[in-house]
């Protein structure tokens, strides 16, 4: 099976830092074992994205779970079947035409989204899943919404704008200061942490390229935090 040499650079980075100031050599062994392993084969693992979005969708229809979007970039080459992701969600396509393919959502996935304020005409971030000897532009998402954050404000800082994001206080031990999280499935760098909230920079083609573009203050945008600390909390217990 065919490797990721630049998702395996960062993975094996992180565990060569941890390993110098902060594990021991068993650690790091159960960290190869149980982490690093399944990297080494992209293919295995369901649903992998970057955070950089592909293509802007649009709405067609929402009615009940089926979600129908309009697309031409990423439908090119989609099967029934393959993982896409979706405003950042992990989502299965259960149809396709020429110009549009359907997903369904599942309960699950509608209580913990922002999906439950699409509506046709509504703008989606979309990114296919990950190929094996692709290059990973952004950092590794799994397309599994956390929870949803609400823009609380905004200001022009250059070029940029400087959101910050309200996240549930449970996520915010996983967000530090020039770490990656995924807004509404693009991978952003967090600028500032606060208490209850973090800042992050939106450049002009983020601005532009995404749908970064509609947001504004009040709205929701689904969050996934990095899931490299995680599964450091997993392997060590949260200490």
């Amino acid at each position: 099976m065919a490797e990721t040499p630049h998702l395996l650079c960062k993975v094996r980075g992180l565990g060569l830092f941890l390993k110098q100031h902060v594990w021991s050599g068993s650690e790091y062994n159960r960290w190869e074992t149980t982490y690093l392993s399944k990297v080494t084969r992209v293919r295995e693992i369901d649903g992998l994205f970057t955070g950089i979005v592909e293509e802007l969708g649009t709405v067609v229809s929402f009615n009940d779970s089926r979600l129908s979007i309009e697309s031409h970039r990423v439908i090119e080459d989609l099967s029934l079947g393959d993982s896409i992701s979706v405003n950042g969600a992990c989502l299965t396509a259960i149809s396709i035409t020429p110009k549009t393919f359907t997903v369904e959502l599942s309960p699950e996935t509608l209580r913990r989204t922002n999906f439950s304020s699409v509506k046709k005409g509504t703008i989606l971030n979309l990114e296919r899943a990950l190929a094996a000897n692709a290059r990973l532009g952004g950092h590794i998402v799994q397309g599994h919404i956390d929870a949803c954050g609400q823009i609380s404000s905004e200001r022009p800082e250059g070029d940029s704008i400087i959101r910050n994001i309200r996240a549930p206080k449970r996520l915010m031990r996983y967000v530090i200061e020039k770490g990656f999280v995924a807004i509404d499935g693009i991978s952003l760098t967090v600028v500032k942490k606060f208490s209850s909230s973090f800042t992050i920079s939106v450049i002009p083609y983020t601005f532009e390229n995404t749908n970064m573009k509609w947001r504004q203050p009040k709205d929701l945008v689904n969050l996934e935090v990095d899931i490299l600390g995680k599964y450091v909390e997993s392997l060590f217990g949260g200490r």
